[in-house]
């Protein structure tokens, strides 16, 4: 009956807080909305501009509205926007974890000693810097094949700021730390998990952010070069058939994506702080 109890006064009160709630972020509501209709009606304009190439908001929805009401159709090989969608999520789930894992105990390794930092912070410089699709020949010639060339290219994108960023928290640790670590004999995997890794978490989630987002984009753009399947394959095979509406609608869904990926990742690293 208690539970009842407070279940019921849970919903009761709910339509109460969420206007309690609308009341304090009000700005922060209307100001995203305010924005994004401008956008739109900018952009409906611009359509009317370049009518025979560029399909304004209504248009899009039209001419993509099965898309968006069923984005997990299938009929063989033909498959909606979902499921590519999903296709390319998980390519980035094993890349990117390949990477964090990497990334991570080498970012700890380089850290620690410090010729290894010097010998490989210019090569990491260079690195980072090298678009994803640049891979894209290399892991074709090492793979023969899209699917690993897919996933190699996603890991060597998003490993080095994960790489980067670990080595920077290690050597940024406080010597304090250390010599706690000293003083009490810890052992190396005492040391590693009581000492250093609560010490380097707001880097190294700084780094996987980074990386996350560098996945998202690596597997787009060689899925539009090179696969049979994903969101970027889809982008390609549409702007092939001329659907230019079904490209900005795949758009939109890259961004939404994305964003949601940046602020799981982000979520876990304020979890992974909250638990130190």
């Amino acid at each position: 009956m208690a539970v009842r109890a407070t279940n019921s006064n849970f919903f009761a009160s709910l339509p109460a807080n969420i206007a309690t709630y609308i009341r304090k972020n009000i700005r922060k509501i209307i100001a995203p909305i305010i924005a994004l209709v401008v956008v739109l009606i900018l952009w409906q304009i611009g359509s009317s501009v370049f009518k025979d190439t560029l399909p304004g908001p209504i248009q899009v929805v039209q001419d993509t509205w099965d898309l968006i009401i069923n984005p997990f159709w299938s009929d063989g090989n033909d498959k909606g926007l979902g499921w590519q969608t999903w296709a390319s999520l998980q390519r980035v789930a094993i890349g990117y974890s390949l990477a964090a894992v990497v990334g991570i105990l080498a970012g700890v390794l380089i850290g620690a000693i410090p010729v290894l930092y010097e010998a490989f912070d210019p090569m990491f410089q260079v690195l980072r810097t090298v678009p994803p699709l640049a891979w894209l020949p290399i892991a074709l010639a090492i793979f023969k094949n899209s699917g690993p060339a897919g996933l190699f290219i996603i890991f060597i994108t998003a490993i080095w700021p994960i790489v980067y960023n670990t080595a920077v928290g290690v050597q940024q640790m406080p010597q304090d730390y250390k010599n706690v670590a000293k003083v009490l004999r810890l052992s190396s995997q005492e040391y590693f998990f009581k000492i250093l890794l609560p010490s380097i978490v707001p880097y190294m989630f700084t780094g996987l952010k980074l990386g996350i987002g560098l996945a998202w984009l690596a597997i787009v753009a060689a899925e539009m070069l090179r696969g049979d399947t994903g969101i970027g394959f889809f982008i390609w095979n549409s702007y092939n058939s001329g659907n230019i509406s079904e490209v900005i609608l795949a758009l939109v869904y890259i961004g939404i994506v994305g964003f949601l990926l940046d602020k799981l990742v982000g979520a876990i690293a304020n979890l992974v702080s909250s638990d130190k």
